[in-house]
């Protein structure tokens, strides 16, 4: 965040920095002439943000007939606000700024660098990689790793489970189809590998 705020406070400063160097050094070139230079700039621009706005809008209704979503049209309108912006405050810099967002040949790049190093990553983000298709469908993410952080192999284990055998559990239908009980062993085996007491009754 301090990162644009510095660089929005460093667009004026060059504007003022280019304005002064310009003035001082041609001698042709005078406050008046200066003023008039970037009101003329200005003005030039808003014309052509006005007529890509009309474009892309055109472009967008297209899109929406096909049954598209206009996402490269959204991106461009967004754009042009910000060129049109850059093009009502009083300076060379900002003024050079918002015809490199209101020209399409420029804005083209720019649009394409915006989607892939800022939104995508943002929509990945906070859609756990749905925005790009970066999704798990079968399995899991980390398949050599458990659910403990600890390896898959057969020296580790995991606390939070527990494989029982086929004398870990007895099964009681009743006779019934429609219930039954099962019954576990009161006593789990101890992690150095004891085995089980000899009484039938905690089988």
């Amino acid at each position: 965040m301090l990162r644009w705020i510095a660089a929005l406070l460093l667009i004026p400063f060059l504007d003022a920095v280019l304005l002064g160097f310009l003035v001082t050094q041609f001698g042709a070139f005078t406050w008046v002439g200066m003023v008039l230079l970037v009101v003329l700039t200005g003005l030039v621009g808003m014309l052509l943000v006005r007529a890509e706005g009309r474009r892309t809008i055109g472009k967008m209704q297209r899109s929406l007939a096909e049954g598209r979503p206009p996402t490269n049209e959204l991106l461009d309108g967004g754009l042009l606000i910000a060129a049109g912006a850059f093009l009502l405050t009083p300076g060379l810099v900002t003024d050079a700024i918002g015809f490199l967002l209101a020209v399409p040949i420029t804005r083209v790049p720019i649009r394409a660098a915006l989607k892939r190093f800022v939104i995508v990553p943002y929509a990945d983000k906070k859609t756990g990689g749905f925005a790009s298709g970066k999704v798990w469908t079968f399995g899991f993410p980390d398949e050599g790793t458990t659910r403990g952080g600890s390896s898959s192999d057969g020296n580790s284990t995991d606390s939070g489970t527990y494989d029982l055998g086929a004398d870990d559990y007895t099964v009681d239908d009743h006779g019934d189809e429609d219930s039954y009980t099962i019954d576990f062993v009161d006593e789990r085996p101890s992690d150095s590998g004891e085995d089980l007491d000899d009484d039938p009754s905690a089988r």
